[in-house]
């Protein structure tokens, strides 16, 4: 199977981003997928059009999103993405939209494509730490979930917690929670859970 994975730049005062950390980190091939990267601007304005982008030019057969979520110390799929932008900082662009539909003509809300549920009982039977979320927030991850979903592709959008170097505080991350908090995993870990997700797809 074709897998595109994309995680996103770092974001604001940010220079890490736990999502393209573990990006960097995925081999070329899992088992019998392809593996292909990429890193999505933190960008209302252009990360849907990046995504579209990338899978009109690799044509997966499977679509994995990721971001980074300050406020958790879980891998959390996204059981759902939002027609709404509302952001409560600007993105990397200076944007910040409040209250915005981002497709007025489309659903209120769009489903996650791969199931979500399934995702994390895999990573449970491997001793990772793992929760389906409802819940994207409205920042730029929302954004993506929501495009993912309905791409037409098989889709799925993982937060991971923001993981920082030994001693650091994510400074931000916390769009989708109310603060962050010091995650107990490092990059290789996440990256380790992420291979055994997509060797389960």
């Amino acid at each position: 199977m074709r897998i595109l994975v994309t995680g996103f730049e770092p974001f604001g005062n940010d220079s890490i981003n736990a999502s393209g950390e573990v990006v960097h980190r995925l081999p070329s091939s899992i088992g019998a997928h392809q593996i292909t990267t990429a890193i999505l601007p933190v960008a209302f304005a252009s990360s849907g059009p990046t995504l579209e982008q990338l899978i009109t030019e690799h044509r997966p057969e499977a679509v994995i999103c990721l971001g980074e979520a300050g406020g958790r110390d879980a891998i959390t799929p996204e059981s759902q993405g939002v027609n709404m932008d509302d952001a409560r900082i600007p993105d990397n662009d200076s944007d910040q939209p409040r209250n915005s539909p981002i497709d007025p003509a489309a659903p209120d809300v769009r489903p996650a494509t791969i199931d979500p549920n399934a995702v994390v009982q895999t990573l449970i039977r491997q001793g990772f730490n793992a929760a389906v979320s409802d819940d994207a927030g409205r920042f730029v991850c929302n954004h993506i979930a929501f495009t993912a979903y309905g791409s037409g592709v098989p889709a799925l959008f993982i937060h991971v917690p923001a993981v920082r170097p030994e001693g650091a505080q994510a400074l931000v991350g916390a769009e989708t929670d109310g603060s962050t908090t010091q995650s107990s995993w490092s990059f290789d870990q996440l990256a380790d859970a992420l291979k055994t997700a997509l060797a389960g797809l």
